[in-house]
C-alpha cells in the first residue's frame, strides 16, 4: 500500500441542468422518427452547467476547484490546477510524487507537459482505453471490445439489463 501514498489521483466533472452530450437516446418503432411523441425541442443555451476538479491521495485531498465559465484549455489547466494545487502537493510529498490524471486533451497540452517537467513532477502513464479501465472500454464504446458479454437485445428492458450486468461485473471484478 505504501507505493500509492505518493500518487495524486485527479479528475474533473461537469454538472449540468441539461444533457451535456447533446444526444438524447429514445426507443421508437421504425418509421416514427418525426411523430410528435418522438420529437423534443431542446434549447442548449439555457440552464447552465458547472465544471469542478479535485484530487485525492491516501492521506489527503485537494480543495474542490470550480472552473468559472468557459472551456478548460491547457493554459487554464496549468494556471488554475497545476500551479496552485499540483505543485503544492508535489512540494509537500517530495520527489516520489506522481500525478495521475485522465489523459484529457488539456492535460496533454505541450505547455502543461513543459510545466510538469520544469517542476520535476512525474505523471503516471495511463492509456485512454485500457483493460485497467474496464468501465470506459465497456460503457464508453457501447460494448465493443473487452466486455465479454452478450450483445444487448433490441428492446428497452434488454438494454437496461445488459448495462446493469456490465456494471455489476465491474463492481465485483468478475470481467
Amino acid at each position: 500500500m505504501n507505493q500509492w501514498t505518493t500518487v495524486l489521483f485527479t479528475d474533473e466533472s461537469r454538472f449540468s441542468l441539461n444533457t451535456d452530450s447533446r444526444r438524447t437516446f429514445i426507443w421508437r418503432e421504425p418509421g416514427t422518427r418525426y411523430l410528435p411523441p418522438n420529437v423534443r425541442e431542446i434549447d442548449h443555451y439555457v440552464g447552465g452547467s458547472l465544471m469542478v476538479w479535485a484530487g485525492i491521495m491516501l492521506d489527503g485531498r485537494t480543495p474542490l476547484h470550480v472552473f468559472e465559465r468557459g472551456t478548460v484549455t491547457g493554459v487554464r489547466y496549468r494556471d488554475e490546477i497545476l500551479e496552485p494545487y499540483v505543485r503544492l502537493f508535489r512540494g509537500a510529498v517530495g520527489r516520489e510524487f506522481i500525478l495521475m490524471d485522465d489523459n484529457a486533451r488539456p492535460h496533454r497540452a505541450l505547455l502543461d507537459v513543459e510545466f510538469l517537467e520544469s517542476e520535476d513532477i512525474r505523471r503516471m502513464d495511463w492509456p485512454a482505453i485500457s483493460r485497467s479501465q474496464p468501465y470506459r472500454a465497456c460503457l464508453g464504446r457501447s460494448g465493443e471490445g473487452n466486455c465479454n458479454s452478450q450483445p444487448p437485445s433490441q428492446n428497452h428492458p434488454g438494454n437496461e439489463n445488459s448495462v446493469a450486468d456490465r456494471v455489476g461485473s465491474i463492481a465485483t471484478g468478475n470481467d
